[in-house]
């Protein structure tokens, strides 16, 4: 049986608290620990692996597309399932054939995971992949399991631009985007030779990102506040009012995320244990929190609380808890997602209208400004003395914070620069706009030809 290793993000969290965390590099040949870990996958592990790995799929289709879905104008609410939908499964073939091994291949490159798995070479039924406890699980569960991840990604960007741009524009984004932003952050981030994972961006301290805040949600907010500026406004915006065609779809949607995130967040361990159970609770406070503070902040600014801004606080509860689920308290998770929902909601009511800029589903306003604040939060929380699992000896809250914030700036630099580049390529190879005519007409017809209701 073939015996590999998994690193993952939150190394030194692991050496301290014995609390395995999500964020690997590809399984590699080390015979050193073929002697240290069982060569029989724990059936139990197994299990939990393949329904986080369901679940996070249950978040992306139907989750995501119907909360996204649920926002746009009746004559869209198809494109953005079909946009959902496609870059998904094109991500899924993506990953396969050369994504994994760009983020994993096992390169001791900082910034890239090289070629050695191109086409999933080497990986077969019988390979394992260790966790930092004496189990494995097989490679296929793990390439599964960073795959659901790879498919959202992506997915999320829609919401930024939705309503205004060619399907064919969307999915060629989508696999430049992946390719040179997404696959390096993630090798930088997860990869054991990667450049914030190893801590060569701080100093020396290993930033923490337990589940995905930067890999995933600042990368995709980042992303969508340039596409939602260079492809631009919707017609009419921000005259027309645009309200969400289905509340009722989009709170369908929104509950759906919170279900399935639970396979993004407890299954970043990577195992069924008691760190699990911790990143399993932290993702009931935390979102919890947020949409009790969220409902708070637009009773005292409104004078009501809106069905819109629950589903909000759901999801930037769910952002802000990402990085810092198996590492922070349940108490310090209320705050967070409490600390998560103020900020998005400045950005969203306040920031994106004083600056005019068109994100129609704020991605950026919650998956941005949440990826950000979980982030650099998790530096704070992760303290014992605010009921987090504590620092690795040496490293002081200063120092882990800074580290984060670091992190968080590489993350934003990176991904804004690249994003702005794969836009005008996508935007000369085959244009970002649809016609006027088709963005009045609505892009369900004059994309698909159908209509997702009929009167």
């Amino acid at each position: 049986m073939k015996l590999s290793r998994i690193v993952p993000a939150a190394l030194a969290m692991v050496a301290l608290a014995a609390l395995p965390a999500f964020g690997q590099d590809a399984p590699v040949e080390a015979p050193a620990v073929a002697e240290a870990v069982a060569a029989v996958p724990n059936p139990g592990n197994t299990t939990w692996m393949m329904i986080s790995t369901i679940l996070v799929l249950f978040m992306t289709v139907p989750g995501l597309a119907l909360f996204y879905g649920g926002l746009v104008r009746a004559k869209n609410m198809l494109s953005v399932l079909m946009q959902v939908l496609m870059v998904a499964s094109v991500m899924m073939i993506v990953w396969v054939v050369y994504g994994y091994s760009f983020a994993f291949g096992g390169s001791e490159s900082a910034y890239f995971g090289g070629f050695g798995k191109l086409f999933l070479a080497g990986v077969t039924a019988d390979s394992v992949s260790a966790t930092f406890s004496d189990e494995v699980i097989p490679e296929y569960v793990f390439i599964a399991f960073q795959m659901t991840f790879a498919a959202i990604t992506p997915a999320l960007i829609v919401g930024a631009f939705a309503e205004r741009i060619k399907f064919s524009a969307v999915i060629l984004f989508s696999i430049l985007w992946v390719t040179f932003v997404y696959f390096p952050i993630a090798h930088m981030v997860w990869d054991a030779n990667g450049l914030i994972f190893n801590g060569g961006h701080a100093g020396g301290v290993a930033a923490l990102d337990f589940a995905g805040g930067t890999v995933v949600h600042i990368n995709a907010g980042i992303a969508g506040l340039v596409g939602s500026i260079l492809v631009g406004k919707r017609l009419g915006y921000p005259k027309e009012m645009m309200p969400p065609h289905s509340m009722t779809l989009t709170m369908v949607g929104a509950s759906i995320l919170w279900v399935g995130w639970f396979g993004f967040n407890a299954g970043s361990n990577l195992e069924a244990n008691g760190g699990t159970t911790l990143a399993l609770i932290n993702t009931f406070t935390a979102t919890a929190g947020a949409v009790v503070a969220w409902g708070l902040i637009e009773t005292v600014t409104r004078g009501k609380a809106s069905g819109l801004g629950a589903a909000s606080g759901v999801v930037a509860g769910l952002v802000a808890v990402t990085p810092a689920a198996g590492l922070i308290g349940p108490i310090g998770a209320i705050v967070l997602g409490a600390i998560a929902s103020l900020g998005c909601y400045f950005f969203v009511a306040v920031v994106k209208p004083k600056m005019g800029y068109d994100d129609s589903l704020d991605v950026f306003g919650v998956h941005g400004v949440g990826g950000i604040i979980g982030a650099i939060g998790t530096g704070f929380f992760t303290s014992a003395s605010l009921g987090g699992i504590g620092y690795l000896d040496g490293v002081t809250m200063g120092s882990q914070v800074y580290s984060q914030i670091v992190a968080v700036l590489i993350t934003i630099v990176w991904c804004g620069i690249v994003s702005a580049i794969l836009y005008k390529l996508v935007d000369v190879i085959v244009g970002l706009r649809p016609s006027v005519e088709a963005e009045r007409e609505g892009l369900d017809q004059t994309s698909h030809g159908e209509a997702a209701y009929h009167n």
